[in-house]
């Protein structure tokens, strides 16, 4: 049996799938998880991180959890094998929250609330590029990637590179997540 606090999240990621964030309320999430609004605040103090709650447990690929970590796993697969990993993450993530986060661009004072919250929480976007370019220093720091290489920038090509294709995919058909994760990930580590 799932507990209240799960079906709130899977409550939220539904709503937010379905209507995006901007136009996602508290009052919609209760309703969708059959629980009173007060009760949802029981669980979360907003919707900032009822949103945080859904990319880190609901959305698949599970990005935020593998760059948590990845910097400890350096030296134990290949530099592309973790790049493929790292890629093919990104891109399931990414296409998959992009359309519930689009929304918040269109209204400045509610991209204001998040990025605040998201500051104010230690999250956002930018600990995801962190994550990765602390995984590429420690690759550095065994020898197996070349010292003049620059992490932050490596890291800002590829998740760049694989949220422009989760956008591009949602406009266009584009090749499959593996294919594209797998290019990326080995024209990216050449030139490492």
């Amino acid at each position: 049996m799932r507990s209240t606090r799960e079906r709130i999240v899977d409550a939220a990621a539904q709503v937010m799938r379905d209507q995006g964030l901007a136009r996602a309320t508290t009052k919609e999430i209760a309703r969708t998880a059959g629980c009173s609004e007060a009760l949802l605040y029981k669980h979360f103090r907003a919707k900032e991180d009822l949103f945080l709650a859904v990319l880190q447990e609901r959305v698949p690929g599970g990005l935020p959890r593998l760059l948590a970590g990845l910097a400890d796993e350096a030296g134990r697969d290949t530099v592309v094998g973790t790049l493929e990993r790292v890629a093919h993450a990104a891109i399931t993530f990414y296409d998959e929250s992009f359309p519930m986060a689009a929304s918040i661009f269109s209204e400045l004072r509610l991209l204001e609330g998040y990025r605040a919250a998201m500051r104010e929480r230690g999250a956002g976007p930018q600990t995801v590029n962190a994550g990765l370019a602390a995984y590429l220093r420690a690759e550095q720091a065994l020898g197996r990637v070349r010292p003049e290489a620059d992490p932050e920038a490596v890291a800002a090509l590829l998740l760049g590179a694989c949220l422009q294709h989760a956008f591009l995919r949602h406009f266009s058909d584009v090749e499959a997540p593996a294919e594209a994760a797998g290019r990326l990930a080995r024209n990216l580590a050449a030139g490492l």
